[in-house]
């Protein structure tokens, strides 16, 4: 899980991407098993759209696997409407935009690339600090209770 810090630091990525791209009509940070992290996705269900998204990157996966295109980068599906747009974000985490139909696709993908590589460093980054936390001495165990002035059983030898 993503310490909310970090989830706070992918809205805010979110919320410029939409800012610098006006034909952005929404924006959803995910892990790669469809779990939101952030969005800004007015109108929309975030967590349906993160589980297609989950589904739709097994599929991709699974092409680019064997066609031997190498890992997933991006996926760009074109409706009737607008485009939505997925990109890897790191080891553990996807961007997936939404658009109207009048994008400028290129643009899309500048932005979006360079988003998703942001989001990710913040996701692994939070993900690794959860995973290896700060080493923290350990307290000695309690020491048993015994009634004073006598000595403990001793064991014999």
């Amino acid at each position: 899980m993503v310490p909310e810090a970090e989830t706070r630091d992918v809205l805010d990525e979110l919320q410029r991407l939409r800012a610098r791209v006006p034909l952005l009509s929404g924006a959803l940070a995910a892990s790669t098993d469809g779990l939101v992290l952030a969005h800004d996705t007015p109108g929309v269900e975030a967590e349906g759209v993160a589980a297609l998204t989950a589904a739709a990157l097994g599929v991709s996966i699974r092409m680019t696997d064997a066609t031997g295109r190498g890992g997933f980068r991006e996926l760009l599906v074109r409706g009737g409407s607008g485009y939505i747009a997925t990109y890897a974000a790191g080891s553990s985490a996807v961007l997936t935009l939404l658009t109207e139909d009048r994008i400028n696709v290129g643009r899309l993908h500048l932005e979006g690339r360079r988003a998703g590589a942001r989001i990710g460093e913040l996701v692994d980054a939070a993900l690794e600090r959860v995973e290896r936390p700060a080493a923290t001495p350990r307290a000695a165990p309690p020491r048993p209770a015994t009634a004073p002035n006598r000595a403990l059983p001793q064991r014999p030898t």
